[in-house]
């Protein structure tokens, strides 16, 4: 059976916040529904849970990136079945969700439990809950100096009205968007694993030239590093701390941000605005921390946070250009140190060897590898863009429904509505753990 487009009948809820919804569902302050509750772990052994904007409450060991270990989980929070946890300092990004696990959570996180636990499918109110709507009212009621560093505290949360189809509805709503997810999903997939291909053979034009350089006929000479092979007999084999320096970064609380016209860079790239620079454009921005080994270029000036290392011309007297791909070749994300905070070793990193050309011809490569991988970076680009347009898709979708703006009171499920949790997982993203990195060292 079809998906009907509305409801027959709506009326205007209590919170103008929210839409029209059907005539029938029920609207009640989350107090009515839920209660905080502070259980703690005493031996800090149960399943450590990490809360996702994407993805709500997941088992941390699911996860595929670098996240802060504690010395001990003694004394973090319990959570349940059907409890909602609730990143305190990051709802605003909609860092929560319904646990399906018993777990763990930050003692800092706001857990809460149902009164009766039949009330809401969790499901559902994990879509619910992360719609764009009540994330505008987790910022309304948050308090906070800046606007990236607002909390939520438990009396604002359960001051929140939540609105409840009967249970029923509600199971067919999570079962339609579920199989929904399950589609965009498999799209979100495909289109990943196109970027690791062409990022394979973006990575693959940079090894050629920086190892072999751009003239195809020129002699070769034995590296004497087996997994480096011949070189150009012109080239030095260096060490890469003869050829630059890694500067660390500066740290830049969010009370002494201020608004203004320089990018600030983190581990992964880009994560806000200041009004100061600390490195001099063209230069180079290398994660530490979170996402250690990611490079990053930029030709303006910029303030680099202290989970990252740069490098500027004030660092080295090669060819900015040609280190950053140097740099990418090297695969600095492979080298870390096992400790609580795993990160990028600064000495290590420069211990790595590197393939020395003069001047003229690392200017020179740098510009044939802007050449040759412009292409292979507008298709990664574009691949991209189709993520984020069909996540938005998802976001209108999801809120079309657990509104009561879409009636699926009618849908069944067909041959290809196959749900599967390993294929879900694909909603996630390789930074999805942002919240939690930025709460564990409070900067990227």
């Amino acid at each position: 059976m079809a998906v009907a487009s509305v409801y027959p009948n709506y009326r205007q809820p209590k919170m103008r916040w929210l839409p029209a919804v059907p005539e029938h569902w029920n609207e009640q302050r989350a107090k009515t529904f839920f209660r905080e509750v502070d259980e703690r772990s005493k031996t800090g052994q149960e399943e450590l849970l990490s809360v996702s904007h994407l993805t709500g409450v997941t088992s941390r060991s699911q996860k595929n990136v670098t996240m802060f270990k504690a010395a001990s989980y003694v004394g973090s929070k319990l959570c349940r079945p059907g409890d909602i946890v609730i990143n305190t300092l990051w709802a605003w990004m909609a860092a929560l969700g319904a646990s399906r696990h018993v777990g763990i959570v930050s003692p800092a996180y706001g857990v809460y439990r149902p009164h009766h636990a039949d009330s809401f499918n969790p499901a559902y109110l994990d879509y619910l809950l992360r719609t764009r709507a009540y994330v505008a009212e987790y910022i309304g009621r948050s308090t906070g100096i800046r606007s990236s560093r607002l909390r939520l505290y438990p009396n604002q949360f359960l001051d929140i009205a939540l609105i409840q189809p009967p249970r029923p509805e509600q199971d067919q709503i999570v079962a339609y968007l579920r199989a929904q997810d399950a589609h965009i999903a498999r799209f979100i997939k495909a289109k990943r694993d196109l970027i690791k291909l062409l990022t394979e053979q973006k990575l693959r034009i940079i090894d050629h030239a920086v190892t072999r350089g751009l003239d195809a006929s020129v002699a070769l000479k034995p590296s004497g590093i087996e997994w480096l092979g011949d070189v150009p007999v012109h080239c030095r084999i260096e060490r890469l701390k003869w050829v630059c320096r890694f500067t660390y970064g500066d740290s830049l609380s969010d009370a002494n941000r201020r608004q203004g016209n320089v990018p600030v860079y983190g581990s992964n790239g880009p994560v806000g605005m200041h009004d100061v620079a600390n490195v001099v454009g063209p230069c180079i921005v290398i994660g530490r921390k979170g996402s250690f080994g990611k490079v990053n270029y930029s030709e303006s000036d910029l303030f680099a946070i202290d989970t990252t290392y740069f490098v500027d011309k004030k660092c080295t007297k090669a060819n900015i250009r040609w280190l950053y791909y140097v740099l990418i070749w090297c695969r600095l994300d492979r080298i870390s140190k096992d400790s609580a905070v795993p990160g990028l070793d600064r000495t290590d990193a420069l211990n790595t060897l590197v393939p020395v050309p003069d001047g003229a011809e690392q200017e020179q490569i740098a510009k044939q590898l802007d050449i040759e991988t412009a292409e292979v970076n507008d298709a990664i680009t574009k691949v991209e863009e189709e993520i984020t347009l069909i996540r938005e898709y998802r976001d209108r979708l999801i809120t079309d429904v657990v509104t009561g703006q879409v009636d699926v009171r009618g849908w069944q499920p067909d041959v290809e509505d196959v749900v599967e949790d390993a294929v879900l997982a694909a909603l996630g993203d390789d930074q999805e753990e942002m919240t939690e990195q930025e709460d564990d060292d409070d900067e990227d």
